[in-house]
């Protein structure tokens, strides 16, 4: 299925910049806590954080991620997968899913991404749980919260932007529809002046045709009184 994409402006390409380097500096964090800890397998966890980064950057590459909501979907799974792999390695994972919630929430549907936000939360909660050993509120509230936030900040957004796209069109339509006013004010002003113009010609002609009918009437009144100069 097809999507129509926002026309990008100033403030959505900032916003998509600032997306982009959160999900790199969450997964460069992951990276460099496995390292500074000595977490095991090390290696691994940078690995696969490497892989995930990779996997992401090849979204905003593709224009069909943005513009065809299958291919979308099929590499927000293929992003998710990777992060499920990064996050049963190393808890410090949980925080990249808060700006997946972001990229779910844009790219599908509204039911399906509140789905995918779901899942993600659960996962995310999951995960931590079973890093820490333990299971608490506390665990549940950030992922729940960052979720709630997301929908809240995306919702709030796409309601703004349909609004000003709806305001966009009719100022285009009152823009075009005072353009075909004017025009047609000129063209009834062109027309008012060629009738103008030809009511003076037909004026015109019809004094100078009188005054010529009048000229011919005295000249045959002329000629039966003076046939000699007629005939001269």
């Amino acid at each position: 299925m097809n999507v129509s994409a926002p026309t990008p402006t100033p403030t959505s390409r900032a916003l998509t910049w600032c997306l982009h380097l959160l999900v790199v500096g969450l997964l460069v964090l992951v990276a460099a806590r496995a390292v500074t800890d000595g977490r095991s397998p090390t290696g691994t966890i940078v690995a696969v954080a490497v892989v995930c980064g990779l996997v992401y950057a090849a979204g905003p590459l593709l224009p069909r991620v943005r513009l065809v909501r299958r291919v979308a979907a099929w590499w927000l799974a293929a992003v998710g997968a990777v992060w499920l792999a990064l996050l049963a390695l190393s808890p410090e994972a949980v925080w990249v899913a808060f700006p997946l919630y972001f990229l779910q929430l844009h790219l599908l549907s509204r039911r399906a991404g509140l789905a995918a936000v779901t899942a993600t939360a659960v996962a995310a909660v999951a995960g931590f749980a079973a890093h820490t050993g333990s299971f608490g509120p506390a665990m549940v509230i950030g992922p729940t919260l960052g979720a709630a936030v997301a929908v809240a900040v995306v919702w709030g957004y796409q309601a703004l932007y349909r609004e000003s796209e709806h305001r966009r069109r009719l100022i285009e339509e009152l823009t075009a529809t005072r353009a075909d006013l004017a025009r047609a004010q000129h063209t009834a002003g062109v027309l008012a002046e060629r009738e103008r113009l030809a009511r003076e010609i037909h004026d015109t002609l019809a004094q100078g045709l009188s005054s010529i009918q009048l000229l011919l009437r005295a000249a045959e009144r002329a000629l039966p009184e003076r046939p000699g100069a007629a005939a001269g």
